[in-house]
């Protein structure tokens, strides 16, 4: 089974918002650094293309923090 780590995903999302991973706090609300519904659909294309189970609405309504996605999709 695919999985990903805390690191991956922040790289993944700092690409995205075009950012420094090392900017981008683990609790911090990503909604508050750009990241809208676009950006997001791009992250789940990616997740999906390394095989996770990444679904765009239980992202979109989860936690918006690279820790509340990381349970999400390592669960």
């Amino acid at each position: 089974m695919p999985t990903a780590t805390l690191d991956d995903l922040r790289n993944d999302v700092a690409d995205v918002l075009g950012e420094d991973p090392a900017d981008l706090p683990f609790d911090e609300d990503l909604r508050d650094l750009g990241l809208d519904s676009i950006r997001l659909m791009t992250l789940v294309e990616r997740w999906r293309a390394r095989g996770l189970t990444a679904d765009f609405t239980e992202l979109a309504e989860a936690e918006p923090t690279l820790t509340g996605w990381h349970t999400l999709l390592t669960a």
